[in-house]
């Protein structure tokens, strides 16, 4: 998911990662500090600078960064990285640890680490002025002073990464939103750039929603207008702020890193934990009920609007609609052992292995049918905002009650809500919450489980 930012820049922050980490721990051999353990050392200097890196966002480097943002985040990483070397000796008790060879690891480690980090911020910004890689395309609506002066930016600062496409004017008397929309559609931009000052509430709302149901990146040049309820973030470009209105806590490449090692991990510790035998033991009672595979598979919409095949195990008798008509209550499809899997949710385990190979998540959005993906899109408000993360097995709407079949405008609308505000906040910590909860509604069985 951190991939969609920019092709292969999400693989900058791990691969920063690995390269610091080397250097941390690979200089230790080159004098003679005299480690009593050497493993407790590599193990503990490896942990405390990665919670460091977190804690400080180390990594944490946009293209528009300046030089001096980087220099900052250096000496911040080093000051504690200094204290909890020297904590070291103390903590374990190493007295015969050497401060001066120790103090020397500390000096190469930042020299290595500094000279690793500035090669990299001059590289990407070549790269992007010359190679034009990594280039994410933009447009400005509005003619202000300030929005020339992001123009000249984006012109003049090719190693940003931005080219820009087109400015509209809402002045202009030919101005329609619709024309801007369909250009931004047809020519694949990725990032809208709005002038608060020349536009009115409605049409900033209309951007808003159309960002918002189109996957795209929205941010303002600042005024004095007070229309937005939500948390906005500035950022700056040179020196001209822009307000961002929308931050998905899984774009970023960390965060992302450690919810699909998550997802690897407890998808492999359930398809050899309980797959392995499960799946012959209920191969052999959905082949005795009825006629037909063991899986069901099924194409639904997931992470960026994509297409994927979705396993399940079968629960119904085989017939024609069950790719654009839902499960409902007393369905005459679905047969005795299937009632018995849906109703326990056994039947959604296969979906383990699309975890596995990326498809999906463990928690995230539940994945709808193609069918109504085009129907929700154009009838719930922000409906595709939910594509901005992958599809989850369970999620935040599933542990409050809006699974299953929908039944009526709120149940949609209330799933999407719930669907919205876990992309907004997901959290480490929120994921193992919903999991926890859906174990818990499984054993306890669910409403709406049918």
């Amino acid at each position: 998911m951190f991939f969609k930012q920019g092709r292969y820049s999400g693989f900058i922050t791990p691969i920063s990662y690995v390269l610091d980490l080397l250097v941390i721990n690979l200089f230790t051999n080159f004098l003679p500090i005299n480690f009593q353990n050497l493993y407790l050392f590599h193990f503990y200097i490896s942990i405390t600078w990665i919670i460091l890196s977190f804690k400080n966002e180390f990594y944490v480097i946009h293209r528009y960064s300046k030089a001096v943002v980087l220099l900052r985040k250096l000496f911040t990483q080093f000051v504690f990285f200094f204290l909890i070397l020297y904590a070291y000796i103390g903590f374990f008790k190493q007295p015969l640890m050497s401060r001066l060879a120790l103090g020397q690891y500390f000096i190469l480690v930042f020299v290595g680490i500094s000279f690793l980090k500035l090669l990299n911020f001059f590289l990407l910004n070549k790269y992007r002025e010359r190679i034009k890689g990594n280039i994410r395309n933009v447009v400005v609506i509005g003619k202000s002073k300030k929005a020339n002066q992001l123009i000249e930016v984006f012109n003049t600062r090719r190693e940003f990464g931005y080219h820009f496409s087109s400015q509209f004017s809402p002045r202009d008397k030919d101005f329609e939103l619709l024309n801007c929309f369909r250009y931004i559609v047809n020519n694949n931009i990725d990032e809208i750039y709005c002038s608060v000052s020349e536009l009115k509430n409605d049409e900033l709302s209309a951007f808003i929603n159309f960002a918002d149901n189109n996957l795209k990146t929205l941010k303002f040049l600042p005024d004095n207008k007070n229309i937005f309820s939500k948390k906005l973030k500035f950022e700056y470009y040179d020196y001209l702020p822009i307000l961002s209105l929308r931050d998905i806590p899984l774009h970023n490449s960390l965060n992302a890193i450690l919810k699909r090692l998550f997802d690897i991990v407890f998808s492999l510790v359930v398809i050899f934990g309980i797959l392995i035998w499960l799946v012959p033991l209920l191969a052999l009672l959905i082949s005795l009920e009825s006629k037909g595979p063991v899986f069901f598979i099924q194409k639904r919409t997931g992470f960026d609007n994509d297409e994927f095949q979705c396993f399940k195990f079968r629960s119904m008798a085989m017939n024609d609609s069950s790719d654009h008509q839902q499960a409902g209550k007393n369905d005459m499809r679905v047969t005795k052992i299937g009632r018995f899997i849906r109703k326990t949710s056994i039947d959604e385990l296969p979906q383990f292995y699309n975890v596995l190979f990326g498809n999906m998540s463990v928690v995230g959005p539940r994945p709808h049918m193609l069918k109504h993906t085009d129907e929700y899109a154009n009838r719930v408000d922000k409906y595709m905002l939910r594509h901005f993360v992958k599809p989850g097995i369970t999620g935040l709407a599933q542990i409050r009650g809006y699974r299953g079949e929908i039944e009526k405008d709120s149940d949609i609308q209330n799933r999407i809500k719930f669907d919205i505000f876990y992309v907004e906040n997901w959290s480490f910590f929120l994921d193992l919450k919903i999991i926890v909860q859906t174990v818990v509604n499984a054993f306890k069985g669910e409403e709406k489980a049918y």
